[in-house]
């Protein structure tokens, strides 16, 4: 099994750190997606930032549809690997694909068929802001199995103890968008640029890239596990299987994104400035979010196949060691964005309000980095063990608490209540969640057999 890492035995730090690494430069890669296309769209202005801010909460929401087949895949892939049930390996993976299929085809038509409606939810009352966040969001949604194809793999790849595959395949795509975004946004000699389209293309046409090179790498394989036809008969049993472990992250992803919308309309009350600036803040801010994911992907991975080998001790001393990493990122997050705000904003735009409200955003938020990391850390420790359920509830419940939240405290302290309602309750999940481990794990209820 080339690349693959045997997750259950040897040193328990080094396999941790040999997984979680490339798994972490995936994450770096995809937020480096959308800090590039920031940096170029903010130098079109913050109107261009505020219409790409309003679509990207829709292609946002399409990660909880994506999530059912990766997250079932990558747990029961990595469980059964750790079981070396290599045909039950080969049937998951097939159907993750097979749900992937159906699943980009239909949202993406959801989208081509109600984008002025969508866009015309947050009220921006600029047409030439909601055109624009149409024409990005129609673009993105006729790309839309490329969009799901990426994670899916990645989280397939993952699942096996292939972490390297996925890190240099997406780094290819990056490089792509990189080069495409000035050309497409900004035009090239007499190609006049195509603003807000063009950084639309240039993801998708990345991402088409970073399909064709997944579906490359499995046929070039040649691994029996890895001889898969997606046209077969579909095993509804194992996709029952993977959807339900799949719903509770699906469901609190698309949960969240729907807060997230409902913050952006309080937000949208003062104009675009705001919706920019929390576009430009929470990318800035995604370094981190998306580093301890990458910690929760690697900790599942390894949850899963230790859980799948019955090696529970490993389990617990993987999970101390990864929270410990998660801290240490979450630290240097919050000394970032509380000490050099503005320098952080300045990278992306030039106008001056925008820069205040998005210092005020990142400082606010740099109180909860610490916590933000424990809490998508733990999610990933439970996810391994097959406990979906429990700890993507409290997520849920916490995060839905931000509305009201925002809408008391805004009264206060205007926009930046708002901040401060998004800052205090990644400070209660973090709490939770590792309350209900250490709670779970002291009564003996962690590792019971969930696999039958």
């Amino acid at each position: 099994m080339s690349r693959q890492i045997d997750l259950t035995t040897g040193s328990i730090t080094g396999k941790l750190i040999q997984l979680s690494m490339p798994i972490m430069g995936v994450s770096f890669v995809q937020t480096a997606y959308n800090l590039i296309d920031m940096i170029w769209i903010g130098k079109a202005g913050s109107a261009a930032l505020a219409a790409v801010g309003t679509a990207g909460f829709f292609t946002w929401l399409a990660e909880a549809f994506y999530m059912l087949p990766r997250l079932g895949a990558s747990i029961r892939v990595a469980q059964s690997v750790g079981q070396k049930d290599y045909k039950k390996t080969k049937q998951y993976i097939t159907s993750a694909l097979q749900m992937t299929v159906v699943l980009a085809f239909l949202y993406g038509l959801t989208l081509l068929a109600f984008n002025k409606p969508l866009i015309e939810f947050f009220e921006l009352g600029d047409e030439s802001i909601n055109q624009m966040a149409r024409t990005y969001l129609m673009t993105i949604g006729a790309g839309m199995l490329f969009y799901f194809s990426g994670p899916v793999f990645t989280g397939i790849f993952t699942g096996l103890g292939d972490s390297k595959t996925p890190f240099i395949v997406n780094s290819i795509g990056l490089i792509i968008n990189i080069v495409l975004d000035p050309i497409l946004i900004f035009g090239l000699g007499s190609f006049e640029g195509l603003g807000v389209l063009g950084a639309a293309l240039a993801t998708v046409s990345a991402q088409v890239v970073v399909t064709i090179l997944f579906i490359s790498i499995v046929l070039k394989r040649k691994l029996e596990y890895l001889s898969i036809n997606i046209l077969k008969k579909p095993k509804w049993k194992l996709i029952k299987d993977m959807t339900i472990l799949g719903l509770p992250g699906a469901i609190q992803s698309a949960i969240y994104t729907i807060i997230s919308m409902v913050i952006g309309r309080i937000v949208a009350n003062w104009g675009p400035v705001p919706i920019a600036a929390q576009k430009v803040g929470s990318q800035i801010e995604a370094i981190s979010w998306m580093t301890a994911g990458g910690f929760s992907t690697a900790i599942s991975t390894y949850v899963g196949q230790n859980y799948g080998a019955k090696q529970y001790k490993r389990i617990e001393k993987g999970i101390r060691v990864t929270l410990l990493l998660a801290i240490g990122v979450g630290a240097f997050a919050m000394l970032l964005l509380i000490l050099v705000p503005e320098s952080l904003m300045h990278i992306f735009v030039s106008e001056i309000d925008t820069i205040e409200v998005g210092k005020q955003y990142l400082q606010i938020l740099g109180y909860s980095q610490i916590f933000m990391c424990v809490e998508i850390t733990m999610i990933g420790a439970f996810s391994g063990l097959g406990r979906t359920y429990l700890p993507n509830t409290i997520v849920i419940l916490f995060t839905a608490l931000r509305i009201p939240m925002a809408l008391f405290l805004s009264s206060q302290l205007a926009l930046n209540g708002v901040w401060w309602s998004i800052s205090i309750s990644s400070i209660i999940k973090g709490l939770v969640l590792v309350l209900m481990y250490v709670t779970l794990r002291k009564a003996s209820r962690l590792f019971k057999d969930r696999t039958e």
